[in-house]
């Protein structure tokens, strides 16, 4: 069950559940959140750190699927009235990366939780764009102490 009515695009708000800071950036709406998933958005823009000759590049479409983790775990945070964490990426397992999106295309990223437990949170994560997978992996983060 999706617990939001209608997609976050304040990105302000959003800055402030995830510990990236500008320039550092690469999510920019919260289209969906429920306990197990989420969904955001991101529109490349032309002056990103993981651009080159106007395409996103593979560590920012990683950075890109960490950083969805990080809202999901900042939006619960904020939920609860608490302030968000901030985590560390533990491990990626079984990253691929099928295609590399232009500047100015939106990115979908999809992360279901597998497990959490602990401060520790096992995800799997997809990255669309236009309906066409463009990276996909698993991982394991972890809230610092």
């Amino acid at each position: 069950m999706n617990l939001l009515k209608t997609p976050l695009i304040d990105s302000e708000f959003l800055q402030n559940l995830i510990p990236q800071k500008p320039p550092f950036i690469m999510v920019g709406k919260l289209l969906h959140y429920s306990e197990k998933k989420i969904i955001s958005g991101f529109v490349v823009p032309p002056d990103n750190l993981f651009v080159f000759e106007k395409r996103f590049m593979a560590p920012g479409l990683i950075e890109n699927m960490a950083q969805t983790v990080a809202l999901h775990t900042g939006y619960k945070f904020y939920l609860a009235q608490q302030p968000a964490p901030t985590g560390y990426i533990g491990a990626i397992k079984k990253a691929t990366v099928n295609a590399l999106p232009f500047v100015g295309q939106e990115l979908e990223t999809t992360v279901e939780i597998l497990h959490d437990m602990m401060g520790i949170t096992m995800v799997s994560a997809t990255v669309t764009c236009e309906g066409i997978v463009l990276a996909s992996s698993e991982m394991k983060t972890a809230l610092a102490n």
